[in-house]
């Protein structure tokens, strides 16, 4: 069974622009040098057409996984998120309880993870504890060293 996905518009959009890249510029190429190594001779002792061989297997394999993600990918509809729970393109600010240190982190969808940026997975063990909290709940979460107490100073979109 497939699992569905849910993506900004950006993300998906993002999605689609890698997929065409992959099969408008990166396939080409891979038959290409399939085709260079094929015309050097003898393919059972030729190592760069078995190598071209396998990076177009890996290629295809690539754009298979990305086809099947977009077909399972949905749009998240903002204005029909609660904004007063931490939930998918929720913006939460919180605070470590053992530092005071403060964050501020935008939950997203896997695809649009970048720590950088401030964006982090639903998925990952943060995003998971933060899920459905609410202003002024604390969020218990496993890291691998224990557990981790965040005060909910804030939530937005």
């Amino acid at each position: 069974m497939s699992k569905v996905s849910y993506y900004t518009p950006e993300g998906l959009k993002k999605l689609r622009d890698e997929l065409s890249h992959l099969k408008d510029v990166e396939r080409p190429k891979a038959s290409q040098a399939i085709g260079e190594a094929r015309d050097k001779g003898d393919l059972s002792e030729n190592a760069e057409y078995d190598a071209a061989k396998e990076a177009q297997g890996m290629l295809e394999m690539k754009i298979s996984k990305l086809e099947e993600r977009l077909s399972n990918a949905r749009i998240i509809d903002e204005s029909q998120l609660d904004s007063s729970k931490a939930l998918v393109l929720s913006k939460v600010k919180i605070r470590n309880q053992t530092n005071g240190m403060e964050m501020t982190y935008t939950l997203v969808a896997d695809g649009e993870a970048d720590l950088a940026s401030g964006k982090i997975s639903v998925n990952s063990p943060i995003g998971k504890g933060l899920l459905g909290k609410s202003v002024g709940e604390v969020a218990d979460i496993q890291v691998p060293n224990g557990i981790i107490k965040f005060d909910v100073l804030e939530i937005s979109r």
